[in-house]
């Protein structure tokens, strides 16, 4: 057989990736300043992207782009082309709970020579099992797979929600965790005990992508350690994940140390077969990526404006803007008319300055931080800033002490209020951040804002700060501890407070020894309830270099 020039295939040249719709709306390879991050999510909101159908049926998370190939030398894209070792993959795993993870079903325009396994198989062999599929999460990275219609036609009713990942090279990035998670939650409460529908959760195998999701509902929703979730997980399907950093990653994200019996599974045969090229290279993932999207620019200098924490998808936002509304007894609001809520101090003036010879009085430092409030719930803790936006973090507050010792159980519907601060260690001149409580407005679910501030600060110490420093220290003594500490992505402290007798030391003494920023003094009534909003008791003072300037320009007419 002769072959023209052109048709000779160069075996030197690994097969590029030929996807061609990549869903890029998670992956940004830098962090973002808070100013981008706004204006990104507005523009989500007014032009959400194509696919999008909020109403029901399917729609996607994240925008839609087009890769292009101009290599010359690499080989024609088959649309069709069967995902790497997709054949010899098991179809599905056990139910973990009302989640099964499953490897991509195939529409009818793939050839396939063996066993298929499209929607309707999918919807087939769960049925015999008595599983009815309610939700479907598509984890991959394209579209090509199948049309996503077809799983309305196969049963009505029947949602689809894709969650764009990549695969080799990235685990899934932390919004995308944060959109499965909800996606899962609000599923499971919006089905009725008698007659649970099921979620079939797949990527292109079905082992790393999904089991990565599945591990992090596990340790979220259940109060299980990462173990054993990963092995709840290896269970329903053998043998769970087998990359390493995806396993890492887990720990990592929990501040968890790995045991060291817990070691990565091998690559399955039927995937190891299809690693390699006919040169032996390692091939691509029909759906990967070549970077991770956890990558830090280590040396980076931080800033107030950085962007901290995970974004929430925006019905979760509005839910969590109703929490803190329900436990400050602010009643129902409607959506997008909901305002911060945090306590503003007001500027120390000739008319208010007698209040701090009438009434009882403390002072603290002003720090040059950014304000946020934050929520402690069982699943995690999120940052408040001013727009109302929340953002995930993880940050552990265990409860008080108990007498058998240390309870892995922690605070949940606890609201704090602060500010973030940088500080610059003094002995190496490293930047950290530090998070500075300075007040409390519900512990466990119960309201405190009416108490007097010098019960709520007791409070705060006693019940949030204390059980955190103790458990730190025990966990830093221990050769394996449950949770590192050190591994958290900023610190903790209450603020102090001193009598106002004081305030010449802490001007001259104390603020500038500070490793961080001030620009002047806060004044808090110490058996004042905490005020939402303005509160004309609450006075800043700031230093003259710093003071604002309220301006009035008036324009005049002159008459010629």
């Amino acid at each position: 057989v002769l072959l023209h020039s052109h048709e000779l295939m160069d075996l030197n040249v690994v097969p590029e990736d030929h996807e061609d719709e990549i869903f890029r709306g998670h992956y940004d390879q830098e962090p973002r300043s808070r100013e981008q991050e706004d204006r990104r999510r507005g523009f989500k909101r007014d032009y959400p992207g194509e696919g999008s159908n909020h109403g029901g049926g399917h729609y996607y998370r994240g925008g839609q782009g087009y890769h292009h190939n101009n290599n010359k030398h690499s080989r024609p894209y088959d649309r069709n082309k069967l995902p790497e070792g997709w054949l010899g993959c098991p179809a599905y795993g056990q139910n973990i709970d009302y989640i099964i993870p499953s490897k991509v079903p195939l529409g009818d325009n793939f050839i396939i020579h063996g066993k298929r396994y499209s929607c309707r198989d999918a919807v087939h062999e769960q049925g015999k099992l008595r599983r009815e599929i309610g939700l479907v999460i598509d984890l991959t990275n394209t579209s090509r797979y199948y049309p996503t219609s077809d799983w309305k036609k196969i049963k009505a009713g029947t949602r689809h929600v894709k969650i764009a990942c990549k695969g080799r090279g990235s685990v899934p990035d932390n919004e995308s965790v944060n959109d499965f998670i909800y996606e899962v939650s609000q599923f499971y409460s919006s089905q009725k005990q008698s007659n649970r529908k099921y979620i079939l959760v797949h990527c292109t195998h079905g082992f790393n992508r999904t089991g990565y999701m599945i591990v992090h509902f596990l340790v979220r929703s259940q109060s299980v350690s990462v173990t054993e979730a990963l092995q709840r997980f290896a269970n329903a399907r053998p043998p769970g994940i087998y990359k390493q950093d995806y396993i890492d990653e887990l720990y990592t994200f929990y501040g968890e140390r790995r045991p060291e019996i817990i070691e990565c599974p091998l690559t399955p045969e039927w995937k190891r077969s299809s690693e390699f090229d006919l040169n032996g290279k390692m091939m691509q993932d029909e759906d990967s990526g070549s970077s991770s999207v956890h990558e830090v620019l280590e040396n980076k200098e931080m800033t107030n404006d950085d962007v901290i924490g995970d974004a929430l998808p925006y019905d979760e936002n509005d839910m969590m803007q109703q929490c803190c509304y329900d436990l400050l007894g602010q009643g129902r609001r409607a959506k997008g008319n909901m305002q911060f809520p945090g306590s503003h101090p007001v500027s120390l003036n000739r008319d208010n300055l007698q209040l701090l010879r009438q009434r009882y009085y403390y002072a603290t430092w002003k720090a040059d931080g950014t304000r946020y409030m934050m929520l402690i719930t069982w699943d995690g803790c999120y940052l408040i800033d001013r727009k109302f936006c929340f953002r995930r973090v993880r940050v552990r507050f265990p409860l008080k002490q108990n007498n058998e010792g240390f309870d892995k159980e922690t605070h949940n519907i606890t609201l704090l209020d602060g500010e973030m601060v940088i500080e610059t260690l003094p002995d190496t001149q490293k930047q950290v951040r530090r998070y500075l409580i300075y007040d409390v407005m519900a512990i466990n679910g119960v309201p405190v804002v009416e108490l007097p501030f010098c019960e709520r600060w007791k409070r705060l110490e006693r019940e949030v700060i204390e059980p955190r420093n103790l458990e730190r220290r025990f966990f830093d003594q221990s050769r394996i501890p449950y949770y590192r500490y050190d591994m958290e992505p900023f610190r903790v402290r209450r603020k102090d407070f001193w009598l106002l007798s004081v305030v010449t030391k802490l001007l001259e003494n104390f603020i500038p020894k500070l490793s961080h920023e001030a620009d002047g003094l806060i004044f808090q009534g110490w058996d004042d309830p905490y005020v939402l909003r303005t509160h004309e008791g609450l006075l800043k003072w700031k230093y003259s270099d710093t003071i604002d300037f309220l301006f009035e320009v008036v324009f005049l007419a002159i008459s010629y």
